[in-house]
């Protein structure tokens, strides 16, 4: 019985979640963003169907994400790599929040275009974000798009795979964008 009202507790979550993620047009890229399933189902032993559950497959570091991308595309590298000590969000390893965060930079972006920006900042090029769940995730990105809405001059690019979320600067095109967010995937 209690595996069951769990299991319906997540299900509810998931449809919750799933229907804010969709909405009004794509219009912007974060509305745009690729999406993956939102919730894992608890586990039988699971104690607090409100503390999210590990997704069943342990996910990677946000630095070996960044590693792969880099390995993939020759114009990335990795910049920075973050520490609850030196996350300038303070979000690193707080609940429902990243548990590991990368900040990279992308050659074809002009360095004209980024005068000024810090060196981590993700309009230089991106950022890898990896979360416990991909609820968690989807939530990461669904806040993101809510600034972007509010302040465009914020706009990038989010896309969310399971639970890990990579943010695009804004400065690449679409097609750029895309191409980071298939290499990430592969």
């Amino acid at each position: 019985m209690r595996r069951t009202a769990l299991t319906a507790i997540a299900a509810g979550i998931a449809v919750a979640l799933t229907g804010c993620s969709s909405g009004s047009g794509a219009s912007s890229p974060a509305a745009r963003a690729a999406t993956a399933p939102t919730a894992a189902a608890p586990s039988a032993g699971a104690s607090n169907p409100a503390v999210p559950q590990p997704d069943s497959a342990a996910p990677r570091d946000a630095g070996a994400a960044v590693a792969a991308l880099s390995a993939t595309v020759p114009n990335v590298r990795e910049v920075k790599t973050y520490t609850a000590d030196n996350d300038p969000n303070h979000l690193l390893g707080r609940p429902h929040q990243y548990l590991s965060k990368t900040a990279f930079a992308d050659a074809r972006i002009q360095p004209a275009d980024v005068e000024g920006e810090d060196e981590d900042s993700v309009t230089r090029g991106g950022s890898v974000e990896v979360f416990a769940t991909a609820a968690d995730a989807q939530a990461r990105v669904d806040y993101i798009a809510g600034i972007i809405k509010n302040m465009p001059v914020f706009t990038e690019y989010d896309y969310v795979h399971g639970a890990e979320v990579l943010r695009v600067s804004k400065l690449l095109t679409p097609n750029q964008a895309e191409g980071l967010e298939t290499a990430l995937k592969s």
